[in-house]
């Protein structure tokens, strides 16, 4: 129900609503990929065995739209707002983000600048911990399942291809909209 009054309201406004994350993507979570070798042999995959690690903050429209910033550094209240104006800049429009209760997402400084720009975007955040209902939580595992990080021999060889997916990925727009196809995020469908 809150969804209906929601995406009406966005309606009557000319907003758009998109659902934003975050994740990490670490060399030593995933494992290294899938191989081939002669029949009769073991495959053998090399890596560096180097911890690196990339944070991306992404959203995603049912209107084929995608968002995305890569970053090493900690996430944050100004990680946070300027993805934020990121958005509301590249959409043109109002944008009613949805997103899930971390604390950067609920804190002091992501408050003010919210304040400061409810004519640009207006938060809205989910129940406690469901990212179920997060169709971001989609291309979040793609992004896992397709940029093998524990293949990367660094920290900018990492972020250059997490990169290069998500614009990719952006320029797929019937695999974004795919995102939302899902039956546990078809409410999101709007």
């Amino acid at each position: 129900m809150r969804t209906t009054r929601r995406s009406r309201r966005a309606k009557a406004e000319g907003a758009m609503i998109a659902w934003v994350d975050q994740c990490g993507l670490c060399s030593d979570a995933a494992p290294p990929g899938r191989s081939w070798a002669p029949k009769g042999r073991t495959p053998i995959v090399r890596v560096t065995g180097k911890r690196l690690r990339v944070n991306i903050m992404s959203a995603v429209a049912s209107r084929d739209a995608l968002w995305f910033t890569v970053f090493t550094e900690r996430f944050t209240a100004a990680v946070f707002t300027a993805f934020l104006d990121l958005m509301a800049r590249q959409a043109d429009r109002k944008v009613h983000v949805v997103a899930a209760r971390h604390p950067v997402h609920r804190g002091k400084a992501a408050r003010a600048w919210l304040e400061a720009n409810a004519d640009r975007v207006e938060l809205h955040l989910m129940p406690g911990y469901s990212p179920e209902l997060n169709p971001d939580e989609l291309l979040n595992a793609d992004l896992k399942r397709n940029v093998n990080a524990s293949r990367a021999h660094n920290v900018d060889r990492l972020a250059h291809k997490t990169r290069r997916f998500l614009r990719r990925r952006q320029n797929q727009p019937h695999l974004v909209r795919g995102y939302f196809r899902a039956p546990h995020v078809h409410y999101a469908d709007i």
